[in-house]
């Protein structure tokens, strides 16, 4: 699934791109979208602005009418001038939005809706959203709070709840807990004061990173992170996808578990990570 840093540079690339242009073309194959669409036609309006939320993209049209997508692990976003060539296939379109300059066309997208305000602030799936890690507004108080609700959760869990903390995905999952020293399998309720406040200083900072270093490009961008800050892209990440390796900081191996309900892989260096996790003690 992509992360929080992927949906925010695909929102400001598409943002770039559309906003204050006027839709000449819609099209879309997902019916819930068509029946709304022949209400209160898209084409016409003017795209306002894209803005991501979390995981959520959400292109706003004059008109009080709102897109809202999420990509979940297949979908994405591209951009393309008119008359060139789709990397993809038309078959897997789900939703074109084009205006003069730009085409902007929504491949694979399990989650499609037009809302308008009201509809906008009563969605469930962004009601519970927690503090977004990418937002100017970002609470980090409000972040520990929520973490510190989910005490029994292993922080390999934790940091993956929307819920708690908007914007982490597995990949960062992994590499957030290495720069933070902590053992994925400790609870949450294992976590003193400082330890949970460096560990959302470190979600936050590692997620802005992320995105600050890309500007333009494909709108969709699906790798290429460099947690590490090297410029080679085999030595991007410290430990995620590396099981076996050498830690890049004390030479041990890496090791990789299955956790939670998801069994989602989780890689740690359990001597630069040391606590109660399956390779406790290295």
């Amino acid at each position: 699934m992509p992360e929080g840093d992927t949906i925010h540079r695909a929102a400001r690339n598409l943002h770039g791109a559309l906003a204050g242009e006027v839709v000449i073309r819609f099209e879309t194959v997902l019916p819930r979208l068509a029946r709304v669409d022949e209400d209160r036609p898209v084409a016409g309006r003017t795209v306002e602005s894209v803005t991501a939320r979390g995981k959520h993209l959400l292109l706003r049209f004059s008109g009080d009418l709102v897109l809202r997508t999420h990509l979940r692990m297949n979908g994405s976003w591209h951009l393309y001038r008119p008359g060139e060539r789709w990397f993809r296939p038309r078959d897997a379109m789900r939703v074109l939005v084009e205006t003069r300059p730009w085409i902007a066309v929504g491949f694979d997208l399990p989650v499609a809706e037009l809302l308008d305000a009201r509809g906008l602030a009563r969605q469930r799936d962004l009601a519970r959203l927690g503090p977004d890690l990418l937002s100017p507004a970002f609470d980090p108080p409000e972040a520990e709070r929520r973490l510190r609700a989910r005490a029994d959760r292993e922080l390999g869990e934790a940091l993956l709840d929307q819920r708690a903390l908007a914007g982490v995905g597995n990949e960062l999952k992994s590499e957030i807990l290495f720069l933070a020293g902590l053992d994925p399998w400790r609870t949450v309720a294992s976590l003193s004061g400082p330890e949970l406040s460096a560990l959302v200083a470190t979600a936050r900072r590692v997620l802005l990173a992320a995105v600050a270093p890309f500007e333009g490009g494909s709108t969709t961008w699906l790798g290429g992170r460099r947690t590490t800050g090297r410029s080679n892209p085999g030595e991007r990440l410290f430990v995620y996808g590396r099981a076996g390796q050498p830690c890049r900081r004390c030479g041990g191996p890496v090791r990789v578990g299955r956790q939670g309900a998801g069994a989602r892989l989780t890689y740690h260096c359990p001597r630069c990570q040391p606590g109660t996790g399956p390779w406790a003690g290295g």
